[in-house]
């Protein structure tokens, strides 16, 4: 997987059945829709998915997975904002 900075992500297969990664994938495929050369392009930096990463290593609960996914929930679909999108610091508990 891609982040819109360029960033790749090897993500083990099981973590894609996860709720967070589903709804990733769902906001991949609203923002870019399906891409022909085969790459997923996540809407978001590495920073945000390298916390990702961490959040399911760690067995986050379900709360705190919504959470995570209500705040960068979009309220439009803007490239502009798409490249913006950061982490809180609330959210800093995988550092």
């Amino acid at each position: 997987m891609y982040t819109v900075d360029g960033s790749r992500f090897e993500v083990p297969l099981v973590y894609l059945g996860t709720m967070v990664f589903g709804e990733l994938l769902r906001m991949s495929q609203e923002e870019f829709g399906f891409s022909s050369d085969g790459k997923i392009k996540l809407p978001f930096d590495a920073s945000v998915m390298a916390y990702v990463m961490c959040l399911i290593r760690r067995e986050a609960s379900e709360e705190v997975e919504k959470a995570f996914l209500s705040s960068i929930a979009r309220p439009c679909h803007s490239a502009s904002y798409v490249a913006s999108v950061k982490l809180n610091q609330q959210f800093a508990v995988c550092s």
